[in-house]
């Protein structure tokens, strides 16, 4: 098969596109001929070694998490999917026999592996997942589609709709909406919940496209301060909730944009990876701290639910062929887009 790998750390240009051998499934695994791969900041850091993804060579290594596809082959032990059936990945596989897995909370598994870092990925025409990874989608849903929602829909769900419990007549303030993390949250915040929505991002061609998802606010945080446009949305009281997957450059301004006893949702930190914690307002305000990475398998459940009833529709910037992944991931760094970045065989 065709597939992107490689075989040192580096920059973009150490994706190699060429053959590797057809992935073989285990018992209970299925393989997915690919439809779609989306990119993920994940992918950045695995190809450089950074943030503990640093790994031996050789084996090469392919890429990707996020994906879609036909079911090509199943193992013996397979009993609810079959070939042809049209599948989403959840790219964080768990070992479904520790404490955590056995209570619901799988991801919270410490034995988990994630799809294109610890294992072979989607960047290929062929991927092996166990079949509890994969779910069903509906006829009318695109690979393309699918393959946008795992890792940026799962976190969101995981702390800001299951934990964090966001309420229909609250306010939200998701930080760069331009992102798959972002774009997402507007979604689900404003077409799940039924929440006020409130958004940063960079230009007004981004703003435009925030409000297109659903965004009731867009603040452009080159242009305003945060913190002080969110009060004066809010009449002074603050948001019940954000999302950041930013880190370090919007801890500051979204602290101070939370009412008393507001949740504060991170899933990221590509901004870096340490920032300042006033402990006194955390405690005296009775601010609440959810931290996500990725979601539970009845998360991934209920997302894929609303994937296929047409809620969750997310937002593409731009789809490349396989052969192409290397400008993919330079597009990726430059950050110059807005909703996901998607693979082709």
């Amino acid at each position: 098969m065709k597939a992107v790998y490689f075989e040192a750390h580096g920059d973009a240009s150490v994706l190699q596109y060429g053959d590797r051998p057809d992935p073989t499934p285990g018992p209970s695994d299925v393989v997915v001929r690919v439809g779609a791969s989306a990119l993920n900041r994940l992918d950045i850091f695995t190809r450089q070694g950074q943030r503990g993804l640093e790994r031996e060579f050789p084996p090469p290594l392919i890429l990707g998490g996020d994906t879609a596809g036909e079911v090509a082959e199943v193992g013996d032990g397979v009993t609810t999917l079959s070939v042809g059936d049209r599948v989403v990945v959840n790219p964080r596989i768990a070992c479904g026999v520790c404490q955590w897995c056995g209570a619901g909370r799988d991801e919270l598994c410490p034995n988990s592996r994630f799809l294109g870092t610890a294992r072979d990925g989607s960047y290929a025409e062929l991927v092996t997942v166990p079949e509890v990874n994969a779910y069903k989608l509906d006829a009318d849903v695109s690979f393309a589609a699918a393959a946008a929602v795992p890792t940026t829909y799962l976190p969101v769900w995981n702390m800001a709709v299951r934990r964090a419990a966001l309420q229909p007549w609250e306010t939200a303030l998701v930080f760069s909406a331009s992102a798959g993390v972002g774009a997402a949250a507007i979604q689900v915040f404003k077409n799940v919940v039924g929440a006020r929505v409130i958004a940063t991002t960079s230009t007004a061609e981004k703003a435009e496209l925030a409000r297109n998802l659903g965004a009731d606010y867009v603040i452009n945080y080159n242009e305003e301060d945060v913190s002080q446009r969110v009060r004066e949305i809010t009449g002074g009281a603050g948001v019940d909730l954000l999302v950041d997957h930013v880190g370090a450059d919007v801890w500051g301004h979204g602290f101070r944009s939370l009412r008393a006893g507001g949740r504060y949702c991170i899933c990221g930190a590509t901004s870096g990876l340490r920032t300042e914690l006033h402990l006194g307002l955390l405690f005296s305000r009775q601010i609440e701290v959810y931290g996500g990475y990725m979601g539970s398998r009845e998360d991934m459940r209920q997302i894929v639910n609303g994937l296929n009833r047409g809620v969750i529709q997310p937002a593409i910037h731009q789809t490349y062929p396989l052969a192409n992944a290397a400008q993919a991931h330079q597009d990726m760094e430059a950050t110059n887009f807005f909703g996901k970045l998607l693979l082709q065989p």
